[in-house]
C-alpha cells in the first residue's frame, strides 16, 4: 500500500539524522513523492514507532504486518510487569522499548486536593512519587534499566482517568526524551544515564487534571508544548544539550495536544518546516527556525486533547468540549489569519474527537466521537462521509487512539478489548481480541508485532508457534 505524500518531519527523518551537528537554519528541506516514500519504507527508513502516533505522526505504520488475533493465551510473545502507573504509549528503538511511569513510594500522606479552580473528578495528592523512564529489551521483555529522574510529592494528582506519566517519550535511536510536566524534561542515553534535564517550574493545569502533551523531535530540535494556566509557551531545545534554541510565549490556557512538525510549500514551491500546536480556540503554525507565528486559524474548542494530523498539504484538527469541531486546512502558501478564508477546506460539527487522536490512513480520516465507541470514516480531501459514523458494538469507552497497519484498523477500549477493522469504504470487523487488563495507552506497531501497554503490564503481541 502506497503512503501519502507526507511533506512533514518524517519525510526529513534521514536528512535530519545526517545533519545532527548542523543548525536547524542550515538543514536542507526536500519534499518526497509517494514513490520515493514507498521505496524508503521498503528499505526500512520509517520502520521505528519512535514517538507518539508513530513514525509518520498519523497513527499508521505502512511497512508493518502485525497479527489480527490474540488473547491472554494466544500470540503473546512476552508480557512484562511494569511498576507504578503510566498512560504514556510505548516507543521503539532498534533493541529497546521505552515507557515512563510514576511510582508511589514511602508512607501514605494525608490526602489533599490541588485546589485548582474548577477542580472535579480528580485524584487526591496522597503520596510521594518516583518519576521513572524504563528501558526494556525488545526481544524478551526484560527490564534493562529503570531510571528515577525525580522523586517528590506532585503539584497535582490529575484526573481520575489520567496518570502522572501520560506524555509519551520519544527516541532518535541515540537518546530517549521524557516530559513529566512540573517534574521536568529529561534526556537519557540508551544505558539509562541522564544526559541533561530541564525544570520549567510548576505546571498548573486546568482543573488540576494533569499534563499530557508529548514532546516532538525534528532533527536536533526537541519541541515541548507548555500550555497551562499560568503563562503558556512553546520551547525548542537542543536535543544534545537541553539549551533553548528559542522560546515563544503563547496566549493560551491548558491544552493536552502534542505539537507536530510539518513542511509547508509556498507559492514558489519552497518548503518551510513549521511547528503546529492546537490550543483553546486557535491552531497556529510557528516557523521552526525563528519561532514566529506564520498563520493561525480560529474555531477550536477549549480543553484541546487530540493531536492534529497532516498530509498532502492539508492539516486536520479536531476537538470536542463545549463545542464539537473538526477543520481541514490547506496550508499551501498560508500566512496570517486563515479563519473563514479559502484555506479552510471544510468543517464539521458532529462526532468530533476529544481524548483519542485521529488516524489518517491514506486519504481517509478515522476518529472517535468524544471518547465513545462511535467511529467516523471521512474522505480527507473532500470531507465526505465514507461511510460516516458507525458503532463499535464490542467496545466501551475508548481513551487510546486508533492505529493502523497492513490494511487494518486497531481500536482498543478501556477494558483491554481491541477491535480490528478492515480499511475499506465500509469497514468490517476482522477480529475482536481481549486482554484482562485496563488499557488507556495507545498501541505501537512495528514489523510483525504490536505493543500494548496496560495498567500493570506491557504486552508484545506477535504470531507464536503455540
Amino acid at each position: 500500500m502506497t503512503p501519502p505524500v507526507l511533506s512533514n518531519r518524517y519525510g526529513l527523518l534521514i536528512a535530519g539524522l545526517l545533519a545532527i551537528s548542523v543548525p536547524v537554519s542550515a538543514q536542507s528541506v526536500t519534499t518526497k513523492t509517494a514513490d520515493q516514500l514507498s521505496r524508503e519504507l521498503s528499505a526500512g527508513s520509517f520502520s521505528h514507532w519512535n514517538q507518539w502516533r508513530g513514525p509518520l505522526g498519523t497513527g499508521v505504520s505502512y511497512d508493518a504486518k502485525p497479527p489480527v488475533e490474540w488473547s491472554t493465551t494466544k500470540n503473546i510473545r512476552w508480557k512484562t510487569e511494569l511498576p507504578g502507573k503510566g498512560h504514556s504509549s510505548p516507543v521503539l528503538g532498534d533493541d529497546h522499548v521505552f515507557v515512563t511511569a510514576a511510582i508511589p513510594v514511602g508512607p501514605k500522606l494525608s490526602p489533599r486536593m490541588s485546589g485548582r479552580p474548577g477542580e472535579h473528578d480528580n485524584l487526591p495528592i496522597d503520596s510521594r512519587y518516583q518519576f521513572v523512564v524504563i528501558g526494556i529489551d525488545r526481544r524478551n521483555g526484560a527490564i534493562l534499566w529503570q531510571r528515577v529522574v525525580r522523586e517528590e510529592v506532585p503539584l497535582e494528582a490529575g484526573h481520575i482517568s489520567g496518570s502522572l506519566a501520560s506524555a509519551s517519550p520519544v527516541t532518535d535511536g541515540e537518546f530517549v526524551f521524557a516530559h513529566f510536566g512540573s517534574q521536568g524534561v529529561y534526556c537519557l542515553n540508551l544505558q539509562g544515564d541522564v544526559v541533561w534535564e530541564r525544570d520549567f517550574g510548576p505546571m498548573h493545569t486546568k482543573h488540576g487534571h494533569g499534563h499530557g502533551a508529548s514532546p516532538t523531535l525534528y532533527g536536533d530540535s526537541l519541541i515541548v508544548n507548555w500550555d497551562h494556566e499560568d503563562g503558556s509557551f512553546l520551547v525548542i531545545l537542543d536535543k544534545r544539550t537541553g539549551k533553548n534554541r528559542w522560546r515563544t510565549e503563547r496566549r493560551e490556557d491548558t491544552s493536552w495536544s502534542s505539537p507536530i512538525v510539518i513542511e509547508c510549500k509556498d507559492s514558489k514551491g519552497v518548503v518551510h518546516p513549521q511547528i503546529v500546536v492546537c490550543g483553546t480556540d486557535q491552531v497556529r503554525g510557528f516557523d521552526l527556525v525563528s519561532g514566529e507565528i506564520v498563520w493561525e486559524c480560529r474555531g477550536m474548542s477549549s480543553n484541546v486533547v487530540a493531536t492534529p494530523v497532516y498530509a498532502n498539504g492539508t492539516l486536520y484538527v479536531g476537538s470536542s468540549y463545549e463545542k464539537r469541531i473538526l477543520i481541514a486546512i490547506n496550508l499551501e502558501d498560508a500566512h496570517g489569519d486563515l479563519t473563514d478564508t479559502k484555506h479552510v477546506v471544510w468543517t464539521r460539527t458532529r462526532n468530533s474527537p476529544y481524548v483519542p487522536s485521529m488516524l489518517l490512513y491514506d486519504d481517509f480520516l478515522y476518529f472517535l466521537s468524544h471518547y465513545q465507541n462511535i467511529m467516523t470514516r471521512v474522505h480527507g480531501p473532500s470531507g465526505k462521509d465514507q461511510p460516516g459514523p458507525f458503532r463499535l458494538g464490542e467496545l466501551g469507552n475508548i481513551y487510546s487512539s486508533p492505529v493502523a497497519a497492513n490494511g487494518n484498523i486497531y481500536v482498543t477500549d478501556l477494558s483491554g478489548t481491541t477491535m480490528v477493522l478492515s480499511h475499506d469504504q465500509t469497514p468490517k470487523t476482522v477480529a475482536v481480541n481481549r486482554l484482562d487488563e485496563t488499557i488507556s495507552a495507545s498501541a505501537a506497531i512495528e514489523g510483525d508485532e504490536i505493543f500494548l501497554r496496560g495498567e500493570k503490564h506491557l504486552f508484545c503481541i506477535g504470531i507464536t508457534t503455540q
